[in-house]
């Protein structure tokens, strides 16, 4: 699919995320044991044919630069476009706060770039999305329909409706009416991604400058009633993470098979940067129940209904339930989690015990000795 050019919003800050964005973004937040949230935007324009991509970023992404490099395990380094980092060096910077403020912001502050796109239509796409979406599928349907936008959505969401955008359609899957952050939302939950043409998206880009609308949603899909927007209903299994208690649901959602065959299906695979680990090490006493436990980790304790990254040890006495334990954790002997969230290299000496509740799950930071 030589005519779709990819774009990959990453800058958005998420601080009811806490300790999980504390040093990067939503974007690089790890997910399901092996994966980063944005290896699925990523994987979904591969998997349909995309070959150039911009990820736009803001701040924090230091992570996110070290995960996805140039792009190698997407198959998105060439020597002609594939994978580009778009950092705000031309943003004005003229809200308060410097930062941008929307979807129509971003895209201003990297003008130059879509100029220079070669495809003549443009996806756009949320990086903190986990979803394995049809792009080849929704793609075809705005061709076929002759939209000027396309807006991928789903029949229900788990994202907060205050941060969502519903469309009500007519029967043809035309929209009629759009809710931003509704009360009482009706309809059906975008999932901020759309496909229009870059001559279009040229043009919105330039009357939201002129008018100061930095919003995609108020200023494109409210504002213009003129525009013929349709919807793609995509009825798989979509996982937007703006909360820690919703990043835990949706994580502990991976321990239920049928949502893992939705989300990594072998005809459009996941994607995620590759690290050669060994495989997992089980001592003579390890005890494992309902838990995906990543390549390189050691369980010679108790797991049950954890989820366990690359590199995690579990050591001899220790039991860890309803957790999730990033990369290079280590749990000593003796200790106990229940309801636990651990960052990246964070150490639970022995006998220690940590408990939180699954609506409120226990937050370790980075590089923490607890």
């Amino acid at each position: 699919m030589n005519d779709l050019h990819g774009i990959i919003f990453a800058y958005r800050e998420s601080p009811e995320l806490r300790e999980l964005t504390r040093i990067r973004n939503a974007c690089s937040v790890p997910y399901g044991g092996r994966y980063r949230l944005i290896d699925f935007a990523l994987s979904n324009l591969v998997n349909a044919g995309v070959s150039d991509v911009g990820i736009i970023v803001y701040n924090s992404y230091q992570s996110l630069l070290d995960h996805v490099g140039s792009g190698k395990d997407w198959d998105l380094s060439r020597k002609r476009g594939g994978l580009r980092i778009l950092p705000p060096f031309s943003f004005s910077g003229k809200h308060h706060g410097n930062r941008y403020q929307g979807r129509m912001d971003a895209l201003a502050g990297v003008y130059s770039y879509l100029q220079d796109i070669r495809q003549d239509y443009v996806i756009l796409s949320s990086g903190d999305l986990a979803a394995n979406l049809p792009i080849a599928e929704a793609f075809e349907r705005h061709l076929a329909t002759h939209a000027d936008i396309t807006a991928v959505t789903a029949s229900k969401t788990t994202a907060d409706p205050r941060l969502t955008t519903f469309f009500t359609t007519d029967a043809e899957g035309r929209v009629t009416d759009v809710e931003v952050g509704p009360a009482a939302p009706t309809g059906q939950a975008g999932l901020e991604t759309y496909i229009l043409s870059k001559s279009l998206l040229l043009t919105l880009v330039d009357q939201c400058a002129s008018h100061d609308v930095p919003s995609f949603s108020q200023g494109v899909l409210q504002n213009n009633t003129r525009l013929d927007v349709r919807t793609f209903l995509f009825d798989g299994y979509a996982a937007q993470i703006q909360t820690v208690v919703g990043y835990y649901a949706r994580s502990m959602e991976l321990l239920d098979p049928a949502v893992r065959s939705s989300l990594f299906r072998t005809d459009r695979p996941i994607r995620t940067k590759d690290q050669a680990n060994p495989s997992v090490y089980y001592g003579p006493e390890a005890r494992s129940m309902n838990s995906l436990v990543s390549d390189g980790s050691i369980v010679e304790g108790t797991v049950i209904n954890s989820i366990l990254s690359r590199g995690v040890r579990v050591e001899k006495g220790a039991v860890v339930e309803n957790c999730i334990l990033m990369q290079r954790t280590a749990v000593q002997p003796g200790a106990t989690l229940r309801h636990v969230i651990a960052d990246k290299n964070v150490r639970i000496n022995p006998g220690r015990m940590l408990m939180g509740h699954e609506t409120y799950p226990l937050v370790i930071p980075k590089n923490e000795i607890v």
